[in-house]
């Protein structure tokens, strides 16, 4: 990363690391500056960052090294794919060190800049993120504002945007507004390059449902296209009012799968639609409209091999659920790029995009509690999600089933003695499924770096 300190970094930081490690390239992030916290302490004064510090300097010169050589050894040690190496690195000189420490590792490196002199954007990034850190624990917002200012001031100082005609670099100006690409080289760094020029950070909301019950839900079958049973079409019919109530009267796209179920359940909500073959249920192949129960029986081998690896295992003649991010990436990046967006859609499909978001790892992603009749609500933060749930009142069977446990198929009168977290279920837990009302859960996040 490159760039003045409240530039974003961190942020798109962050944003890349979900999104290769929900991709399956495991990737990790160094941030220097909680190295240099622990070499040089919190608070540290503005004239710490001053070039003509030596002492200060020298610290953060020691932290970016530490950084640097811990980063070496998890590509060396950890079979690392993606390092993101996270600071201002904001001299040609710098630059030209990490990327010839680098290089001498067989490690292509990409820098990624970020420029914004629009004063609103940084002053809401010095107070929406900066001002969480560490070095501002419990100090007042004001008197830590012209602290961090402070600092910037002297980053200007010395700092030197990049030019360097034989470097890798994307700019990444005024959020967005324009890029700046020189000497792309590679498969992954195209892909990273391709998600940034799609990456928005204006606030957003997504709503997950799932579609109503189906018959093949009362049965127990997976795939298939079965329409909705009796109580699915209720839940059709008060889809409308709870959107009303829960997501208000806000300018809403609705995006459905090109399956019978969920384009029923979503036949009533009065918004602008869009059918997206990215959204089918996963591809069970030979499965199809089987139960599980007479899976076990017919192919018990690929039942035991689902249950030791459920994200990796690949339905005969279907998908995996690997096969499903790969086929969900477009709508991820569609995603990035709109607000208010609804989604119908099903059981493993919204398990996927509920990962990235939520920053599930692809042993937890499987296993997530994507409920029927119940609309799931994220608001993407700089460093989070917060997540809502909202129930209908109409009874649906319940789909889920456990980690190396038989299917079984419940009433919703049941759902409270099964183990959840939030929308995603959390294996050997406790806790109840949310109420009726609408209940705020729990967000994962990361701590920022200043």
């Amino acid at each position: 990363m490159v760039g003045l300190p409240a530039r974003g970094k961190t942020y798109i930081a962050y944003k890349i690391c979900r999104y290769l490690n929900w991709l399956g390239i495991k990737t990790e992030i160094f941030s220097v500056g909680n190295y240099r916290r622990k070499i040089a302490g919190l608070h540290p004064p503005p004239t710490f960052f001053d070039i003509n510090n030596q002492d200060g300097m020298k610290k953060r010169h020691e932290a970016a090294e530490i950084a640097l050589e811990d980063m070496k050894k998890w590509y060396i040690e950890q079979d690392g794919i993606a390092a993101i190496f996270d600071a201002t690195n904001s001299t040609k000189a710098d630059r030209a060190w990490i990327d010839k420490e680098l290089t001498e590792l067989d490690v292509q490196v990409l820098f990624i800049e970020s420029i914004c002199d629009i004063p609103s954007i940084v002053m809401s990034n010095i107070k929406d993120v900066k001002l969480s850190s560490p070095d501002y624990e419990n100090l007042d917002p004001e008197d830590a504002t012209q602290d961090y200012m402070k600092r910037i001031s002297y980053y200007e100082g010395f700092y030197e945007t990049m030019t360097e005609k034989d470097l890798t670099y994307m700019k990444l100006i005024n959020m967005g507004s324009q890029y700046v690409i020189n000497v792309i080289r590679g498969y992954l760094e195209s892909r990273i390059v391709y998600y940034l020029m799609n990456l928005h950070t204006r606030p957003k909301r997504i709503w997950f449902s799932r579609h109503g019950e189906s018959l093949f839900n009362l049965e127990d079958r997976i795939g298939g296209d079965a329409g909705l049973s009796p109580r699915g079409e209720q839940y059709a019919l008060k889809l409308p009012e709870l959107v009303k109530q829960n997501i208000g009267d806000r300018p809403l796209t609705v995006w459905t799968s090109t399956m019978k179920r969920t384009i029923q359940t979503a036949r009533h909500l009065d918004f602008p639609k869009k059918q997206w073959k990215a959204l089918d249920e996963l591809d069970t192949g030979i499965c199809d409209g089987m139960t599980y129960d007479e899976i076990a029986s017919k192919y018990p081998e690929d039942f035991a091999r689902r249950d030791d690896d459920k994200f990796n295992y690949r339905y005969r003649g279907g998908e995996s659920y690997r096969d499903l991010v790969s086929r969900l990436e477009p709508v991820i990046m569609d995603l990035e790029r709109h607000e208010n967006i609804l989604i119908i859609s099903h059981q493993a499909t919204i398990r996927c995009m509920y990962a990235y978001f939520m920053g599930l790892t692809h042993e937890e992603l499987p296993y997530a509690r994507i409920p029927l009749h119940t609309i799931i609500e994220l608001r993407p933060k700089a460093f989070s999600c917060e997540e809502k749930l909202y129930k209908v009142d109409v009874g649906a069977v319940d789909t889920f089933r456990p980690r190396g446990q038989g299917a079984r198929t419940l009433s919703n009168d049941q759902f409270v003695s099964t183990p959840i977290g939030a929308s995603g279920e959390i294996p050997n837990g406790s806790s109840p499924i949310l109420p009726i009302s609408p209940m705020s859960t729990p967000s994962k996040s990361l701590t920022n770096e200043a």
